[in-house]
Formats: structure tokens, C-alpha cells, sequence
């Protein structure tokens, strides 16, 4: 092996998404400038089957990641003799995947001999706002996707304790599978929320999980359950009743998750004070009408909001690089006998959930 070059004050990092259904691979400075982010889609790979296929996944990421990663390069006009190091998302998520992306990234950086960093997908989401946004340290954290949901205090680098977390389904999850039961494609997040656009919110009345409980634990499970007992006394549905449970459900999980924030909020203040920022990341940050109550909350609180860009909300490398950045210029790197991981809590002395089925 090659010995290690030094970093550059403004490195170049190269950084690999492989742990779902998005082979991605970017390239950011250490001033925060995105210099390429090219993400290529499974969806079509997927779709047929209602949801992600990690034998699927695992071979699409083999057959791609390589042309992915030569075209963020000629994007960024850039060479491999260019980087400062290279990161890649070592877990949590399907293993296939994550070795995929892991064991390019330290080819990479054998060969090129510069330092190899195994990201945590969990803190690259978690880092995005100080990306987008220059959030400072400490804030609350919301991270809602297809297998995580959770509130978390982002109290510095590598500093995360979780406040709350779901006790069945994550909030990405229920999106699709209550999709699924009203008849629309994979992912159906998208879908749901196009649909409820044109849906009354107040037609049918669906639970709110968890509100006015203790604590700032999710619960998802209720809700679909709810919604598949709802379709079925419709009988045959139209278009306008799918429209509405639509919206109702997605006004349900925004009143879930304000509840369960407001109490997050108030355990965040009474240990950082008040004046902090509000951040949601994940991919069910792309959701307009949850960002808005969400946002709403915010500002009775006395917090900033921060959401970022859609494209950096869904999996993508850029949030991988970024955080690969931030380590990198803590002096931190990982030795190349890391394993991957297809779980890897971002707070490992935070107790299991009652009943939790989280992938974390």
C-alpha cells in the first residue's frame, strides 16, 4: 500500500452512496461546494415487485457504481489524482449494497493512497443542513425515511443522542405501504402526497398515533391499520375517496410528528437552552405539507428550520462526502479492515424501544 498523501486545507472527497436502492457517488470541498452528485435510480429495477429486492439491489449497485463514479468525475472535471480521500457509507442498510460501495472505496484508496473514511448513512443525513445551511452545533434533529425515524440531539461531531424513536414502523414505511393499499406505484411516497393535494384532510377520521402520550416515540403501525379498515368499508373506491384518505393519512402522521417534536423540543431546550434549530432529513423531508407543520412548529418554538433541498433529503452521496469532509478535517480517518455494517445506531447506549422493529 501506497503511503498517505496530506490533505489539502480544502480537500476534495469523493464520496459513495450504495446502502438501498440509489448507486451514488459525489464529490465535495471542504468549504461545502458540491462539485458533482450523480445518483442513478433502481426504481424501475424495484418497482415490479412493490418494494426494495436486496439481491436486486446488490447486483444493480456491481453493474453501475463504477460508470456512476467515471461520470461524477468528468463532471467535477476532475481526476482520481485530484482526491484527498474517499468516503463511502459503510451501514446501516442492506449489506449486499454496503459491501458493494465499501470495498470500491477502499480499492480507491489503496491505490491512491489517501485515507479512507466509512460513513455512518444515519450521520451523513444528520449532517446535511451544515452542508446546505452551516447549522452550528448543537440542534434537534427529526430523521424520517423508508427505515428510520427518529429524533436526535446533534450535539457535535459524532455527539448524537436519541430522544425518540418508532416502536414498529418507520414514517417512510407507512408512506408506502399506505400507498400500496390505496393502489399506487413504488415509491409511494411521492404518489400519496400528489394524490392528497386534491383530498379533503377532514373526511375520514384516522388516529394520531402517540399524541398526547409521554415522550417523543413514534408509532406507525395503528395508522395503516386504520387506513386498510377505512378502504374496505369503501367498497369500490373513486378517485376523490383516494384523494381524501390520502390526505387524511398525511394529516395524521403531520400531527403525529408535530406532537412527538414539541415534547423532543422541550427535553432539547432544557439541556442546550433555547434559540436552537429544528432540522429534518431524510427522504420523507420532501414532503411539502409535513415540512409546513413542521416549520409552523418551529417558529411558535423559537427555533430555525431547516429542511434541506430535495435532492440532498433522499439518499444521495453528496451527504456522504460532506460528512467524509467534516471527519477528514477532525483528523479522523478509518482503517481499511473496516467491516460493513447493516446496523449502526448513531446513539449505541440509547435502550431499545419497546417493541421496536427500527432499523438502526
Amino acid at each position: 500500500m501506497e503511503e498517505q498523501t496530506t490533505p489539502s486545507a480544502t480537500p476534495f472527497v469523493l464520496g459513495i452512496e450504495t446502502s438501498c436502492d440509489e448507486t451514488a457517488a459525489a464529490i465535495v470541498d471542504g468549504s461545502g461546494t458540491i462539485h458533482a452528485n450523480v445518483v442513478f435510480s433502481q426504481i424501475e429495477d424495484h418497482a415490479p415487485y412493490g418494494g426494495v429486492v436486496p439481491e436486486i439491489a446488490a447486483r444493480a449497485h456491481l453493474d453501475h457504481l463504477q460508470p456512476v463514479i467515471a461520470r461524477t468525475l468528468e463532471e467535477a472535471g476532475l481526476s482520481f489524482a485530484d482526491l484527498d480521500a474517499v468516503a463511502a457509507t459503510g451501514g446501516p442498510g442492506l449489506i449486499g449494497g454496503v459491501m458493494v460501495g465499501t470495498m470500491t472505496a477502499k480499492a480507491i484508496a489503496m491505490a491512491r493512497g489517501i485515507p479512507y473514511l466509512a460513513i455512518n448513512h444515519l450521520e451523513a443525513h444528520a449532517l446535511t443542513a451544515r452542508l446546505t445551511d452551516r447549522v452550528a452545533f448543537p440542534y434537534l434533529l427529526l430523521l424520517v425515511s423508508g427505515g428510520h425515524c427518529q429524533l436526535i440531539a446533534v450535539e457535535g461531531l459524532g455527539r448524537y443522542r436519541r430522544l425518540g424513536t418508532t416502536i414498529d414502523d418507520a414514517v417512510g414505511e407507512a408512506f408506502d405501504k399506505t400507498a400500496k393499499l390505496l393502489g399506487m406505484g413504488y415509491p409511494g411516497g411521492p404518489a400519496l402526497e400528489s394524490a392528497a393535494a386534491n383530498g379533503d384532510p377532514q373526511r375520514f377520521d384516522l388516529p394520531r398515533p402517540m399524541v398526547g402520550k409521554p415522550g417523543c416515540d413514534f408509532s406507525f403501525s395503528g395508522l395503516k391499520t386504520a387506513v386498510r379498515q377505512k378502504i374496505e368499508a369503501l367498497g369500490k373506491a373513486t378517485d376523490q375517496d383516494i384523494a381524501d384518505i390520502a390526505a387524511c393519512f398525511q394529516e395524521a402522521v403531520a400531527g403525529s410528528l408535530v406532537n412527538r417534536c414539541r415534547n423532543a423540543i422541550a427535553l432539547f431546550n432544557a439541556d442546550h437552552g433555547t434559540g436552537h434549530a429544528l432540522v429534518v432529513a431524510g427522504g420523507v423531508a420532501a414532503n411539502q405539507r409535513l415540512c409546513g407543520a413542521l416549520s409552523d412548529l418551529a417558529d411558535a418554538s423559537g427555533m430555525s428550520f431547516t429542511a434541506p433541498p430535495i435532492a440532498l433529503c433522499t439518499d444521495n452521496a453528496a451527504m456522504v462526502a460532506w460528512a467524509g469532509v467534516e471527519r477528514l478535517q477532525a483528523g479522523e480517518s478509518d482503517p481499511l479492515s473496516f467491516a460493513p455494517r447493516p446496523r449502526w445506531p448513531l446513539d449505541p447506549d440509547a435502550p431499545k424501544a419497546a417493541g421496536a422493529g427500527v432499523k438502526a
